[in-house]
């Protein structure tokens, strides 16, 4: 076994990609904007995490926020995958 390495330190910098709806030009994030909101919607309906959209954290918030107020306004349903069941019974 060799020695370990040590750093003394010093950290690499690490380059993080930029904000995408920044770099689109997005600025505000309105929960009436359904077409955007979706694509940070899984099919069961989940809020797709940060670490994969590589959104800034003030940008997640935001959607995350206007994801939230356009469930309560009825203009994005909680569960998009849910399927309802017939009702069997004999009327």
């Amino acid at each position: 076994m060799g020695k370990k390495r040590r750093n003394n330190g010093v950290r690499e910098r690490v380059t993080r990609r930029p904000c995408p709806l920044e770099a689109a030009g997005i600025v505000e994030i309105s929960y009436k904007d359904i077409e955007l909101l979706r694509q940070f919607i899984t099919e069961k309906g989940k809020i797709i995490p940060r670490r994969i959209t590589g959104l800034s954290s003030k940008s997640q918030k935001l959607l995350t926020q206007a994801i939230k107020q356009a469930r309560n306004a009825a203009l994005l349903s909680f569960a998009d995958g849910y399927v309802f069941q017939d009702d069997h019974r004999n009327d």
